[in-house]
This record gives structure tokens, sequence and C-alpha cells, in this order.
């Protein structure tokens, strides 16, 4: 181990602050284990991004969100993007209610619901009618600073018809945590899966695809 008297300032503080971080986040004996979701799906005020004028949505059918193993579970996630960005670190004591690929597949089924599409599964659709895959690039609490930090979700949607892609766009959203801990970051992720529910409904309004 380094010397601290050797250590530069800057090093010094900076241990300090991730010492003081990590010990926030470690687990504690008998400590209750709390739970998160999104909350309710209220009616969305997030505004379609610029260039992207929606039109009326049909059926259309939502596959299962995917994305990596580390999602497929309900531990949360989150990073310290100032101090060691290549490591993802988990909260203890803290889990989502499911895993964040059901929460998320969910939830945009709901806000597509909400912006007056006919959602229906694999099994219930006839052919022909679009299909909307999703597969998650990102969804982490992520610390810029000691004190700073935003729920950052990255999507990659794809839209198929008869078998043939008819378009494919990626969304990112990073919305502020109004606090740094487990709590701030699900209602900073759960904003920002909104915000890019907002942003894949407008889109889908722009393609040109068979209604039904």
């Amino acid at each position: 181990m380094r010397n601290p008297a050797t250590m530069h300032p800057t090093r010094i503080i900076l241990a300090a602050a991730l010492a003081l971080t990590l010990s926030a986040c470690a687990s504690q004996k008998g400590q209750p284990t709390t739970q998160f979701d999104f909350g309710p799906a209220t009616a969305a005020q997030t505004q379609a991004p610029a260039g992207l004028a929606p039109g009326p949505l049909g059926a259309v059918v939502v596959t299962d969100v995917t994305g990596s193993s580390a999602l497929d579970s309900e531990r949360m996630f989150y990073r310290l993007s100032y101090a060691d960005p290549l490591q993802a670190r988990t909260y203890a004591n803290s889990r989502w209610t499911a895993n964040p690929l059901q929460l998320l597949t969910q939830r945009f089924k709901t806000r597509l619901a909400q912006a007056g599409a006919r959602v229906l599964s694999e099994t219930d659709a006839a052919s022909g009618i679009p299909l909307l895959r999703i597969d998650v690039d990102e969804f982490i609490h992520d610390f810029g600073g000691v004190s700073q930090s935003t729920g950052v979700v990255a999507v990659r949607a794809s839209v198929f018809q008869g078998h043939t892609l008819v378009d494919q766009r990626s969304f990112r959203q990073a919305v502020a945590a109004p606090s740094a801990d487990a709590a701030g970051g699900a209602r900073a992720l759960a904003a920002s899966t909104d915000a890019v529910a907002a942003d894949i409904v407008a889109w889908l309004g722009t393609l040109n695809l068979n209604r039904r």
C-alpha cells in the first residue's frame, strides 16, 4: 500500500470522497431491504423532441425488452464516473421490485397505450402488424461527482414489419437525481424511462407503417 504521506493532495481528497460514498452504500447487518419501482404511470408531460411530429398510432407488437445479464436481476446499480467509470457497483439493502428489463417492458407498453396505440403481444398479433423491439444499452444511476448524479437510460429501438426492418434509432435520457442515494436514483431512472418512452412514441408516429 502506498504511504499516504507520498500521495498527491488531489488523490487524498478523491480517496476520502470515494470512501464516504461507499460507506453510505455499505451493507449493515439487520438493515431491512428497501424495494423500488417506477411509481404510477401518470399522464406523461414530456414533449416530443425537436423534429419529431407524432402522428396517430395503430396496433403495434411490443416484445420483451432485452439487455445485458446484469439487468436480469433485482439489483440496483450505480457508477462513480468521477472516480472509476469502468466499475459498476450495487446498492446494498436496496432492490427493484422486479428486474429492470421487466419494469422497462411494462412501462413502455403502458406509455404506448396511453398514447393511443393498441399494444399486442407476439402471440396475439396477426401478420403484418408492426413489431417494436427495444434493447437496453444503459440503465444506471451515474455519479458525475460526490453529490451530483443522474439516472441514465439508453436504448436502441427497432421497428419491423413483415420481417423487414423499417427503421432503427437510439434514444438516451439522463435526468438529475434528487438525492445521492438509491431512492434518488430510482426516481431519476423512472423519469428517464418516461422521457425515452415519449421519444419512442413520437418516433413511431413519424414512420410510414401500415395502420390497423
